[in-house]
């Protein structure tokens, strides 16, 4: 019999074992993002076709290949609809520690090549680079910016949103983008979401507001993920 899927608090709620049980308010996207597995590449293993729609007590299986979940259809909650390009995005190098030319020079443009590459990134807010990212197996996934109660959180790059809740332990309130079929982005502790799942966003958008759900003080937890796997963002966000 499978394992169930464990939280560890080292790891902001990752998902390990070979199985997961659906609770509410989750997306696949959601649960691909704890498992660190390409969204695409788990709905694939689960026979679980596009708009990718997963259920309240459905089970996800995490590991192997062309496994059929079980579905029990209660409490349905839907996911939004997958791209079909995929990104040849090149890392960028940066030095900085602060984000003091957050959007600067950076116009808001609209999305309407969502299924191409990204082409560039901004900064999702404000404020100093408080930790860094590790690559250490319980090392932080990505950038923490320090910054004041209700400030504002953009988008950093063009996409559609696939999570908004705070169903992942250690997120608190949580956005994920999809910007194409590799690239994900995720801001998390926000006191406000300001978007909803399936709404179309574009680069420096308003998206959230800051505060300091799921933490111990204000800030921005800020992950890009490739293929499903974590990346350092400061690999793509322009020199400060």
């Amino acid at each position: 019999m499978a394992n169930a899927g464990t939280y560890n608090a080292d790891n902001r709620g990752i998902l390990s074992g070979s199985s997961y049980k659906v609770k509410k308010g989750e997306t696949l996207y959601s649960i691909a993002w704890r498992a660190g597995l390409d969204p695409e590449e788990l709905a694939k293993r689960n026979n679980i076709s596009a708009p990718y729609t997963i259920y309240v007590g459905q089970t996800i299986n995490l590991k192997g290949n062309g496994v059929k979940s079980r579905n029990v259809k209660i409490n349905k909650h839907k996911t939004a609809k997958p791209q079909v390009s995929k990104s040849n995005n090149s890392p960028k190098k940066l030095e900085s520690t602060s984000t003091k030319a957050y959007a600067k020079n950076s116009p808001v443009t609209k999305a309407s090549s969502q299924s191409g590459p990204v082409k560039a990134w901004i900064w999702p807010t404000k404020g100093k680079v408080i930790r860094g990212f590790s690559d250490r197996e319980n090392g932080n996934k990505g950038l923490d910016i320090r910054g004041r109660q209700g400030q504002k959180i953009v988008a950093s790059a063009p996409g559609r949103v696939v999570y908004a809740g705070s169903a992942l332990r250690g997120y608190g309130k949580l956005i994920i983008i999809k910007h194409n079929d590799d690239f994900l982005s995720a801001y998390a502790h926000n006191s406000r979401l300001r978007v909803k799942e399936k709404q179309q966003v574009v680069v420096g958008q308003h998206i959230a507001d800051m505060g300091d759900t799921g933490t111990t003080d204000t800030r921005l937890h800020f992950e890009i993920r490739f293929k499903g796997k974590s990346v350092d963002p400061k690999k793509y966000l322009p020199a400060l």
